[in-house]
This record gives C-alpha cells, sequence and structure tokens, in this order.
C-alpha cells in the first residue's frame, strides 16, 4: 500500500518496533492497509499467534520455583480481549478518525469484546503450568464487574488479580502499570513474564523477566 511520501508497512514497522512514538492517528492514507492487516487474509491473527507461540515456549522452558510466587502479567484490551469491532466501524475507521471517548466508553461498558484465541490459549498455558495471571488495565475501577463478566465469558478465569486504574490515579500509562507491578514484587510474587499490545504496557520499572508485544496499529497509548 505505498502512498506519496509514505510506505504503510514501514509506517506500522515502525509503530511495533516503538520507533514511531505519541503518534495520535493513523495516517488516513493507511486506512485500507490497516483495515486489510486486521481483517484481511488473516495477517494479524497469524502475527497474534506466532508472538503466542514464542510465549508458550519461553514458559514451559522455566524453572519455576513452585510456591505460588511466579505470576505473568496481562493486559485487557487488545491484548485478552479486542476492540476490533468497534475499531472497525465508519466513524473510527481503524484509527483514522480521533476517538470519540463517550462512544468508546459505552462500547467498554456493553462488555462485548471478542477473545483473541492465542493469548487466551497463552493463558490457559501458563494455568496449566502453575504461573499465576495478573491482568492489569488501564480501565477504571467503576468498569470493574463489565470487565469480568467479558473476560470470563471470553473464557478466562482463575487469575490471582485484576487491577483497575482507581478514580483519582492521574498517572500517565508507563506510570500507573510500572507501580502496579512494584506492588506486585513488594508483596513476593516474581514476574516471569509480561504481555500486552503497548509499549508503555512493556517498558518502565519491574518489567518482567520477559516481555511479549501483541501487534496493535491502530492506535497508541502513551
Amino acid at each position: 500500500y505505498p502512498v506519496p511520501q509514505l510506505d504503510c508497512l514501514s509506517w506500522r514497522l515502525a509503530v511495533e518496533t516503538n520507533n514511531l512514538q505519541n503518534w495520535k492517528l493513523v495516517p488516513k492514507e493507511c486506512e485500507n492497509y490497516v483495515g486489510h492487516y486486521m481483517l484481511g487474509k488473516l495477517q494479524y491473527r497469524r502475527d497474534c499467534e506466532y508472538v503466542a507461540k514464542q510465549a508458550i515456549e519461553y514458559a514451559k522452558g522455566l524453572k519455576l520455583n513452585r510456591d505460588g510466587k511466579d505470576v505473568w502479567v496481562f493486559d485487557v484490551d487488545d491484548t485478552t480481549l479486542s476492540n476490533l469491532p468497534y475499531y472497525a466501524r465508519s466513524d473510527v475507521r481503524f484509527g483514522t478518525i480521533a476517538l470519540n471517548d463517550t462512544k468508546f466508553i459505552e462500547w467498554l461498558a456493553e462488555g462485548k469484546l471478542p477473545v483473541i484465541p492465542s493469548i487466551l490459549g497463552v493463558y490457559k498455558t501458563l494455568l496449566s503450568l502453575g504461573i499465576k495471571p495478573v491482568i492489569i488495565t488501564g480501565a477504571p475501577e467503576n468498569f470493574r464487574q463489565s470487565r469480568i463478566a467479558n473476560l470470563k465469558k471470553a473464557g478466562y478465569s482463575n487469575w490471582l488479580k485484576l487491577v483497575l486504574r482507581g478514580g483519582n490515579n492521574s498517572k500517565s500509562a508507563v506510570e500507573y502499570k510500572s507501580s502496579k507491578r512494584m506492588e506486585l514484587v513488594k508483596a513476593g510474587y516474581r514476574i516471569v513474564g509480561n504481555i500486552g499490545d503497548q509499549w508503555t504496557d512493556l517498558i518502565g520499572e519491574i518489567v518482567g523477566a520477559r516481555t511479549f508485544k501483541v501487534p496493535n496499529p491502530m492506535y497508541y497509548v502513551g
């Protein structure tokens, strides 16, 4: 999908490698490219599956302590659950149109986000290995019940903790997630893995022994 002065594939590579930061919108010229990547010939799903494969192989190779203190951190939006049905709407156009916060919150409140199957596979594998999932989401605390219902409907269960952002928490995404991971470590847990779709999930303090990034070219969380 080459367009004048812009190669959309190279743009997405820059996004995924975090070489392009703090961007607000997907370039309008790349709407079709991003749409076809997410919904077309299964490339997005295959990319997620490859990330999941690497995470599972890594987890199976770990020497665990078997003391119940080994944990793995999961993000929610576009990691365990997908917002693709929302971003594919004509009033969003895969992130080429500025996000309407009110409409997006209404979408989240419905609790109808579909599962990302390969990441659910990682989750279930970790449980079978004795690694406890910890879910940390930037969604506000008043979404707890809808998040729980959505996660369980999608097949997630038996997590150690589900952490949501308190109403008075004004920290940046990196600061917020770093602080919650720090709390885990101070409580005696070892973060053996960490998976998310945004770099803000995977950078900062106490990121874990190994991080895995799920692809997401639709938006950037700073």
